[in-house]
């Protein structure tokens, strides 16, 4: 079933009106979830009207609709993509098999534990961004910034709707708790550590869009291989509005860039002082925000070799990216992976077993995908004639997970020791002197068409509305 009803009070193509027990279990857990938004959802925007995309179908075709929405009124619900006739099990023990429809007994735990994790970074990411609309550098990337928040939201729903219809009174519980969890609290923090840094200002909104979004695309598609067929249907489903959240960071800081680039030619200096008298952001320092937020995403993906990743590929629950598109027997016994450890206070490399080194299988995907980004924004600077290059700091920078872990390494490989490290830490990451001249620059501009003047407008409008379109009406 693709269509979806909006009769129901929680939108569904999943014919929830068919199961009232769990319809009525749902519909208990709504006015929560909306208390949730009202207290942690974008902050002093309840009753704004803002130009929002809603699904309406599940098929990639014509899914969504536009219109002018309150948040509050959103309606967020629960959304499968279509079921694939005869689909089996495509990797693990199970090879082959048809895939499952309900939870197999002797995977529950397994289960659960990974959609739990899943569905607590949605809310986190809409905690963290929840001041952001209060400095936006205009109409239309307030309106982004909503329409990713929203969707977060639907995407707790379309876990907590797995938790519910499949794990009974524990999921239930476990529903509730994605709610109780705030990010950044000392005592119920999110669950995992990226979830728990702030997003202070656009820029850090940026990189996170393009970089830890980017992790959710590839969690989202390892899930999307499940043998359990009810995720790999929501997960389908959830990377098609995925694909919005990265275009928001990838554009911002290529318009970001567009600027100071512009910045320079007018004032004939790359200086980053006296770009920064010229109100535009600094390249070093934006290579330092990049430096920040690539290694803490790259954290996300886990330690370097987990058992807990091998039973879960052999369980046949959570697969590689794009598993069905690579060429080995997808079983993996006795295959092998060369990762990267610290020996002899140097980087070495090792083989291991494929399966104990899925987690850095997912790591290098991710980051062979984040660089073809960064040689785009690279392309911003060359149009403008500027030799100036980002690039990706080496897998060890920064780690704060896994092997490389308390060890101090350069951007470029180097490693040093605590000292040299601490001298030298300022060229790398974001200083504090750094985030409160971003932050004095996030200063909120409403008026149609008009942008900050540390941000280029974007070359074409949401929906194909023109860029001074009025994509946010003030109540």
């Amino acid at each position: 079933m693709s269509a979806i009803s909006y009769a129901d009070k929680i939108p569904n193509n999943v014919n929830l009106s068919e199961d009232r027990a769990l319809q009525r279990a749902l519909e208990h857990w709504q006015p929560n979830y909306l208390a949730w938004w009202r207290e942690m959802g974008p902050d002093g925007a309840l009753d704004f009207d803002v130009y929002l995309r809603t699904a309406v179908s599940a098929d990639p075709g014509g899914w969504a609709h536009f219109d002018y929405v309150k948040m509050p009124d959103y309606r967020w619900g629960i959304f499968l993509a279509p079921q694939e006739t005869g689909r089996q099990v495509n990797f693990g023990a199970h090879k082959g098999a048809p895939a499952w429809q309900d939870v197999p007994g002797e995977h529950r735990a397994n289960l659960r534990r990974i959609i739990v994790t899943q569905g607590d970074t949605e809310p986190a990411s809409v905690e963290q961004q929840r001041h952001l609309g209060r400095t936006a550098p205009s109409l239309y990337d307030l309106r982004n910034l909503f329409q990713v928040n929203v969707e977060e939201g639907r995407h707790l729903w379309a876990m907590v709707y797995l938790l519910h219809r499949y794990f009974g009174r524990d999921g239930r519980e476990e529903a509730e708790a994605l709610l109780e969890r705030r990010s950044g609290d000392v005592d119920n923090p999110r669950i995992l550590g990226a979830f728990n840094e702030r997003t202070p200002d656009w820029l850090a909104f940026f990189m996170f869009t393009y970089f830890t979004d980017r992790d959710g695309k590839f969690q989202l598609n390892a899930l999307a291989e499940s043998g359990f067929d009810p995720l790999a249907r929501t997960t389908r489903f959830m990377l098609t509005e995925e694909a919005h959240h990265m275009f928001v960071g990838e554009s911002g800081v290529a318009r970001t860039i567009q600027r100071t680039c512009e910045v320079m030619r007018e004032i004939g200096s790359d200086a980053p002082d006296k770009v920064r008298a010229a109100g535009a952001i600094d390249l070093p320092t934006l290579q330092r925000y990049l430096n920040f937020h690539y290694s803490v995403t790259i954290d996300l993906f886990g330690a370097d070799q987990s058992s807990n990743a091998a039973t879960f590929y052999t369980a046949g629950l959570k697969g590689r990216f794009e598993e069905t598109k690579r060429g080995d027997d997808h079983v993996l016994q006795g295959a092998a992976y060369t990762i990267m450890e610290p020996r002899d206070g140097a980087i070495a490399t090792r083989e291991v077993p494929l399966l104990n080194a899925l987690n850095e299988v997912l790591r290098d995907d991710f980051i062979k995908d984040s660089v073809g980004g960064i040689e785009r924004w690279n392309k911003v600077i060359a149009r403008h004639g500027l030799q100036h290059r980002l690039i990706v700091p080496h897998k060890a920078f920064n780690r704060r997970i896994g092997t490389f872990s308390g060890m101090h390494v350069s951007p470029e490989g180097e490693v040093l020791s605590q000292a040299q490290w601490q001298a030298r830490e300022p060229q790398w990451l974001p200083s504090r002197e750094d985030r409160a001249f971003v932050a004095s620059l996030m200063g909120r501009v409403v008026e149609p068409g008009k942008f900050a003047g540390w941000i280029a407008p974007p070359p074409t409008g949401i929906n194909r509305q023109p860029i001074d379109f009025e994509y946010v009406r003030f109540g």
